[in-house]
């Protein structure tokens, strides 16, 4: 015999099943949010990151540092020649400025007689290419030279120059040669690196910084622009 329900019975069914339905959603609902697990490092542009070169990038501190510094318009009428900056001078014991930069910028990495680099792996910060062959690698500064020359340092002794050009601190990072060619020396209002380049506005306003180096208006608002969406 078939059950007929009726509208007596549908109703009281009802009442029974919606508040169980309502009650488990609601604990549902209120159940401890779980610790969501740690974003993967970032690889596209604009994403905040470690900073060219490996180092942590810190954003509020390149915020702050912005702030701080003087916006004047580009000294071109320095005399530039690269001669001027000596670079590649010892740093660590044998090793001059470029090979200690692979030596701490990479992994894995063997060296030979005088401190020479010989294997490795690095990551080249600018576009995410992978280089098995110290060779093959370029030292880029993070503020080029000719950058650097045009920032009010114009009154710098060859000391200074000098030393700016061996920084292996924050200055020098390793990249594809490909990258450093396009970026040459241009300031972050006319080239970005296709990666991080939250990281990478922050390392270069951290140079600026620590070299009492001055921005011009563009480059200034432009790295305050990169730096508001980090």
């Amino acid at each position: 015999m078939g059950y007929v329900l009726t509208t007596h019975t549908t109703l009281r069914t009802l009442a029974v099943t919606v508040p169980l339905v309502l009650a488990a959603a609601l604990a549902a609902s209120c159940k401890p949010l779980t610790t969501p697990a740690a974003p993967a490092a970032p690889t596209a542009a604009g994403a905040a990151g470690t900073g060219s070169g490996g180092q942590p990038a810190d954003v509020g501190a390149a915020r702050r540092a912005l702030a701080g510094l003087r916006v004047a318009p580009e000294d071109t009428g320095v005399h530039y020649n690269r001669e001027d900056w000596p670079h590649w001078t010892p740093v660590s014991g044998e090793c001059d400025a470029r090979e200690q930069t692979l030596k701490t910028q990479g992994r894995n990495v063997t060296t030979g007689a005088h401190c020479r680099v010989t294997g490795g792996t690095w990551t080249s910060p600018y576009d995410g290419v992978t280089v098995t062959t110290p060779g093959a690698l370029d030292i880029d500064h993070m503020v080029p030279l000719a950058e650097a020359a045009r920032s009010g340092t114009r009154g710098w002794s060859r000391e200074q120059r000098q030393r700016y050009a061996n920084d292996t601190a924050v200055v020098l990072v390793a990249v594809t040669a490909k990258s450093n060619r396009a970026k040459g020396d241009q300031d972050p209002a006319k080239w970005l690196p296709a990666l991080d380049r939250c990281g990478y506005v922050a390392r270069w306003v951290t140079v600026k910084a620590k070299y009492a180096m001055t921005l011009d208006q563009r480059e200034h608002d432009a790295i305050a622009g990169i730096l508001a969406h980090c």
